[in-house]
């Protein structure tokens, strides 16, 4: 596969993964609110201290979403660069490399600045483990996706 087609082909990827894990994480934020999506309450919170915003936190979809697309772009050409310069990941069928890819993001991206930048740590978590565990599942289903979008072509 060409380098520019992987690129393209790993943002769009991570693109369609995105808006997959953005379809399971509005159920609980329509049940916990904000705080209850990690990915989109970190995002909130970026969004205001970059921008100095004084809105009301609940006003910034744009940024949040914005920011969600983006880095799930950037996660999928980082998918594709790992399986083009890891030799050894061809061992795992692309589904489940996908998952694992998922998980990975999730441990390294999201746990470790969750607590510095929300103020709410994610294993004792004010609502509970739930939303640690809907995080997880979208991670998940994002790799998923972005697998998917590698076997088509």
């Amino acid at each position: 596969m060409e380098w520019w087609y992987g690129l393209t082909l790993g943002a769009v990827g991570g693109l369609f993964g995105t808006v997959a894990m953005s379809a399971i994480e509005v159920i609980p934020w329509r049940r916990w609110g904000l705080t209850g999506v990690f990915e989109w309450h970190e995002n909130q919170m970026l969004i205001v201290k970059f921008l100095k915003s004084s809105h009301d936190p609940s006003l910034c979809y744009l940024g949040i979403f914005g920011l969600h697309l983006t880095n799930g772009l950037l996660g999928g050409i980082g998918f594709y660069l790992a399986i083009d310069f890891i030799d050894f990941l061809v061992i795992l069928p692309l589904p489940l490399l996908g998952i694992v890819y998922g998980f990975f993001l999730w441990i390294v991206t999201l746990v470790p600045i969750h607590k510095p930048i929300t103020g709410l740590h994610p294993w004792n978590h004010p609502l509970g483990h739930g939303p640690a565990l809907v995080s997880l599942a979208g991670h998940f289903a994002y790799g998923l996706v972005l697998s998917l979008s590698f076997l088509s072509f």
